[in-house]
């Protein structure tokens, strides 16, 4: 997880040991202040999470989705427009203490794109669950945005680009007597 704080809701590990359950969080006006400038948005409408706790090895496994509506500006036509997100979300989050909590850096790291994220390691009594919903948030945004119906329209072609252009259409023109 990185270093998100524009949003912690911190959910203790006994939470998820005691049978976990539902969550739903649902942003203010001074979270979704934040978590725009944090994320360099224009603004974030609404921001929720529908989410289930559950225990998972001697973790939890935080999963559900989140929503949110966003403003964005258009990178072809510099419009602002709203951008709808529903993106699911799934979470493994181990104590720093266990057992299960994944070695140290590797000499060889093997990815394999279709299996599951390994579990992040976290320190303390507590989950910020509210920084894995922003976290989702920023991985589901577009990193080129563009509103709806706006196309790119490349301008004419000027010709051939050279320091010497000036005199050459100078060269070219006749002379006037």
């Amino acid at each position: 997880m990185t270093g998100i704080d524009a949003w912690v809701h911190l959910v203790a590990w006994s939470a998820a040991r005691g049978g976990g359950g539902p969550l739903r969080l649902v942003a203010g006006p001074k979270i979704r202040a934040r978590v725009a400038r944090d994320l360099r948005l224009e603004e974030v409408k609404s921001l929720e999470a529908g989410l289930q706790l559950r225990a998972w090895r001697d973790g939890m496994e935080v999963s559900g989705r989140v929503q949110a509506v966003v403003t964005r500006v258009c990178g072809v036509s510099l419009d602002t427009f709203d951008e709808v997100i529903d993106e699911p979300m799934l979470v493994r989050v181990l104590p720093q203490a266990s057992p299960h909590a994944p070695a140290g850096a590797e000499r060889e790291v093997i990815v394999d794109l279709a299996a599951d994220d390994p579990p992040d390691v976290a320190a303390g009594e507590s989950v910020d669950v509210g920084a894995y919903v922003v976290e989702t948030l920023s991985l589901a945004l577009d990193p080129f945005p563009r509103k709806p119906g706006a196309t790119f329209e490349a301008p004419p072609d000027a010709g051939p680009l050279s320091p010497f252009a000036a005199l050459d259409r100078l060269r070219r023109k006749p002379a006037a007597d």
